[in-house]
């Protein structure tokens, strides 16, 4: 679609991941936006949740503390955004399976503190990078009001991979650059592998 909303420059999330969004995602997108917009509204309450329970189940750290905070707020503002937008399109609200990406992102996160906290602040830094660099990966292709709205989030998202990050790194008694190697390896299999299932961050579609 003509427009002139350029996307912004993500060099440092596109230095992060391992790879691009694959174009078949993009096409497949672009032939799916209720699904696109309902599944991204599931993923922002999902954000909002998982930064609320990390409040709960760390109350000693006051760094992760007001920051999460923020990220809650934050994402449960911009599921109230995305519902609008179903709205405002006629789409429903329709319940829907989840992908498959965040619950297999999430099975090498280990089971012991603070071990466990680490994984799960570098699994979010991984799925708001990729978030973000999928908004900007279909700004050029979208209506002009999504396009403007994508736009929008891309500021946000890039921070609360850095948060995420940061707090990993802050956290951490020692060098997260081999826990991120297996994070990253994996998050990198799952975008780039063929998936029978199309969500906001789902692999290469599978043509039925």
């Amino acid at each position: 679609m003509s427009h002139d909303i350029q996307p912004p420059a993500i060099p440092e999330i596109q230095q992060f991941l391992r790879c691009a969004t694959p174009q078949a995602w993009v096409e497949a997108a672009l032939s799916q936006l209720d699904i696109l917009l309902i599944d991204h509204a599931q993923c922002e309450k999902k954000a909002a949740s998982t930064a609320m329970s990390l409040l709960y189940r760390h109350v000693d750290r006051p760094e992760l503390l007001k920051k999460m905070s923020q990220l809650a707020r934050e994402e449960l503002l911009h599921f109230e955004q995305v519902v609008n937008l179903l709205e405002e399109r006629s789409i429903p609200y329709e319940p829907l399976t989840a992908a498959r990406y965040a619950e297999q992102l999430r099975q090498p996160v280990r089971q012991q503190e603070p071990e466990r906290l680490i994984d799960i602040l570098i699994v979010g830094a991984i799925i708001e990078a990729r978030s973000c660099e999928r908004f900007v990966a279909l700004i050029p292709h979208l209506d002009e009001p999504l396009a403007r709205y994508y736009r929008s989030l891309v500021k946000s998202e890039a921070r609360h991979f850095e948060d995420y990050l940061s707090l990993a790194r802050l956290y951490s008694h020692e060098p997260i650059e081999p826990r991120l190697d297996c994070f990253l390896t994996l998050e990198q299999q799952l975008i780039e592998s063929p998936d029978s299932q199309f969500r906001f961050h789902s692999g290469v579609p599978i043509a039925a």
